[in-house]
C-alpha cells in the first residue's frame, strides 16, 4: 500500500493498494470518529461493492444509509442533487455525520458537492471505484454538478477527509472505462514526467496500477498544495480539457470524458506544433501513445461547433482563455489568448 499525504486547507491522506475497500471502516474511523455515513453511489458500483463497504462501515461502529442514483453524467446535474440533500434531511443527518462518495468521477463529484453544502458543510471520504477517479478527480478538492448551460458550472473546492483507493476495483472495469483513466494518465506525463510516458510506452497501465496511480495522485498532490483554488500552476492539469470539455458538450455528452481529453490532447498538441510551440517528434509521441491505448485522436464536430460549445469553459477569465500549450514531453506552458482566438487555435489543431 502507498499512503500519500495532501496539505491543503484541509489536510488528508490518500491510500492506494490491493484490498482496501473491506477495511475502509477501520481507516475511515481513524479520520472521522464512528457516526452516521451516508454511502453515496451510482446503481452499477454500489451493485459490485455497496455490500462490501456497508459491512466494512458498520463493523467499524458507522451506522449507515444509501443513496444509489442512475449511472452516467446525466445523472450529475441540480435535480439529483437535491434529492440528495432532501433525502438526508429526511433522514436527519447532522453535521456530524458524513458522506461517503463509493464511484467514480460523477459520484464524487456530486458526493462531494453535497457534503461541502449541505447544513454548510459535513465531511466526506472519496472512495474511487474507476482509474479515472483514482488518479484525477477524487484528489484536490474539486466538486461539481453540471448545468444546462455547460458541464462542472455549480460547484466548489472542498478538501475530503480520506481518499481509498483500492486498486482491485479496477479488474472490473469496462474497458472503455479503463481507457479513459489512461488518457488522464497520459495527460500527466504530458505536463510533467517524461519518465512516466516512457513507463507508459513499456509496459501497460493495467499492470503496474498502484505506481501509476501513486505517481499521478503525487503529482496532483504537489499542484494542489502550490494552487489549492486553480488561479496558477494548477492550471496545467486542464491540458486537452479546453477541447476536451467542448468535445463532450457538443457529443451531449455521448463521448467519455477521458476521450474526450484525448482528442483534445491530440488537438492542441498539433496547434502547439503548427504554432512552433513544440517539435513535431512531440505530437508523434503522443499520437503513438494514444493509439497504443486505443484513445481516439480525430474529433468529430467542426471547429465553429466547438468554438460555440467552449464559450462557457470555466478556464475562461472575461475576455481570455486560458489553453495549456505543450513544449515536449513532459513541460507545458499555460498560454492566455483573447477567446475570439480560440477559433484559430481549434482550426490550427486540424479540425475543419
Amino acid at each position: 500500500m502507498q499512503s500519500v499525504s495532501v496539505h491543503a486547507s484541509r489536510n488528508y491522506e490518500v491510500l492506494i493498494g490491493e484490498g482496501l475497500l473491506p477495511k475502509a471502516g477501520e481507516k475511515l474511523a481513524e479520520v472521522i470518529p464512528p457516526c452516521r455515513a451516508v454511502i453515496v453511489s451510482d446503481d452499477n458500483v454500489f451493485a459490485l461493492y455497496g455490500k462490501t463497504l456497508r459491512e466494512s462501515l458498520q463493523s467499524a461502529g458507522f451506522d449507515t444509509m444509501e443513496f444509489v442514483f442512475p449511472h452516467g453524467e446525466s445523472s450529475k446535474n441540480l435535480s439529483v442533487y437535491g434529492e440528495l440533500l432532501e433525502t438526508m434531511c429526511a433522514a436527519r443527518i447532522a453535521r456530524s455525520d458524513c458522506i461517503v462518495a463509493l464511484g467514480g468521477g460523477v459520484v464524487g463529484d456530486l458526493a462531494g458537492f453535497a457534503a461541502a453544502t449541505y447544513q454548510r458543510g459535513i465531511a466526506f471520504a472519496q472512495i474511487p471505484t474507476s482509474l479515472l477517479a483514482a488518479v484525477d478527480s477524487s484528489v484536490g478538492g474539486k466538486t461539481a454538478v453540471d448545468l444546462p448551460s455547460g458541464k462542472n458550472q455549480a460547484g466548489c473546492f472542498y478538501q475530503p477527509s480520506l481518499v481509498l483507493c483500492d486498486t482491485d476495483t479496477f479488474q472490473t472495469l469496462p474497458e472503455d472505462e479503463y481507457r479513459n483513466g489512461c488518457a488522464e494518465i497520459i495527460k500527466y506525463a504530458m505536463i510533467g514526467s517524461e519518465e512516466l510516458f516512457t513507463s507508459l510506452e513499456k509496459k501497460p497501465v493495467k499492470e503496474q496500477y498502484e505506481a501509476v496511480v501513486s505517481r499521478c495522485v503525487c503529482m496532483k498532490r504537489d499542484f494542489v498544495e502550490q494552487d489549492e483554488f486553480d488561479r496558477g500552476c494548477r492550471m496545467l492539469l486542464n491540458f486537452g480539457h479546453t477541447f476536451g470539455h467542448a468535445v463532450e458538450s457538443c457529443s451531449q455528452f455521448s463521448i467519455a470524458h477521458g476521450q474526450a481529453v484525448a482528442m483534445g490532447m491530440a488537438a492542441i498538441t498539433k496547434a502547439a506544433v503548427t504554432r512552433g510551440f513544440c517539435a513535431a517528434d512531440t505530437l508523434h509521441k503522443l499520437m503513438e501513445l494514444l493509439e497504443k491505448y486505443n484513445l481516439a485522436a480525430e474529433i468529430p464536430f467542426s471547429a465553429q461547433e466547438l468554438f460555440l460549445a467552449a464559450g462557457s469553459d470555466k478556464k475562461s477569465s472575461g475576455g481570455s482563455l486560458n489553453l495549456i500549450v505543450p513544449q515536449k514531453i513532459g513541460c507545458c506552458t499555460i498560454e492566455k489568448i483573447k477567446k475570439d482566438a480560440l477559433l484559430g487555435w481549434l482550426q490550427d489543431g486540424g479540425i475543419a
